[in-house]
């Protein structure tokens, strides 16, 4: 089984080995590691593994939390193909892709890059419902839905207790990020729910992939 581990640790040096060898001294393969972010003194680190059959999930929290100073932000299980070079790929597949496609390309690659859990392309208009323009397996309905922040003019971060969220997707805790897509009026959401957050630095990353997707499918910049 596999598990993706959030972990907020000391911006030191080979504070990173020690993680690797308390999850390894508890039996834990690392398949990956993704430095998301570093700044005041710490660094936040999503960690890929595959916990061996029999070992219950809470090992890896207890593992983790021996190192001096580390904290575990999340722990989730990972289902897909475990990709090295994902965001490589998708601006390779970007650059072979036709005007019309790059929206649906983006809708169904996202999830695979941020490790979330789906991702769409919408279009709407201040107190308008909403036109889903593309959407990955797993996307929640939002046809008809009227959203506060469309049209928008700068990249945002929707955390789960939003009010203008359903009931429903709060219960869920669905957590999302968004950017404009070519205008105001058209944006790239990504969500995943249970968490964690998304941070500002994927917010970032998203943006860039977005903005190379405008430009495959000569759209005006956002």
């Amino acid at each position: 089984m596999s598990y993706l581990l959030r972990l907020v640790v000391p911006d030191r040096p080979g504070i990173l080995g020690a993680v690797a060898t308390a999850l390894g001294e508890a039996g834990v393969d690392i398949v990956s590691v993704d430095v998301l972010e570093r700044g005041g003194g710490v660094a936040v680190d999503d960690i890929l593994v595959d916990l061996p059959t029999g070992r219950v999930p809470d090992s890896l929290i207890t593992a983790a939390r021996s190192v001096p100073g580390v904290q575990v932000e999340s722990l989730r299980p990972f289902a897909g193909p475990l990709d090295m070079h994902r965001e490589l790929e998708l601006l390779e597949a970007l650059a072979r892709a036709a005007e019309d496609t790059a929206a649906k390309l983006l809708a169904a690659e996202l999830p695979r890059v941020f490790h979330s859990g789906w991702a769409v392309v919408l279009r709407g208009a201040q107190r308008c419902p909403c036109e889903v323009l593309a959407a990955s397996e797993a996307a929640p309905t939002f046809d008809e839905m009227t959203l506060p922040w469309l049209p928008m003019s700068a990249p945002q971060l929707l955390p789960s207790e939003a009010e203008w969220l359903p009931e429903r997707w709060r219960e869920m805790a669905i957590e999302m990020m968004a950017t404009p897509f070519g205008d105001p009026g058209t944006a790239v959401v990504i969500g995943r729910s249970g968490g964690p957050a998304f941070r500002r630095s994927e917010l970032l990353r998203l943006v860039h992939l977005a903005g190379i997707a405008a430009s495959v499918a000569h759209l005006p910049p956002a």
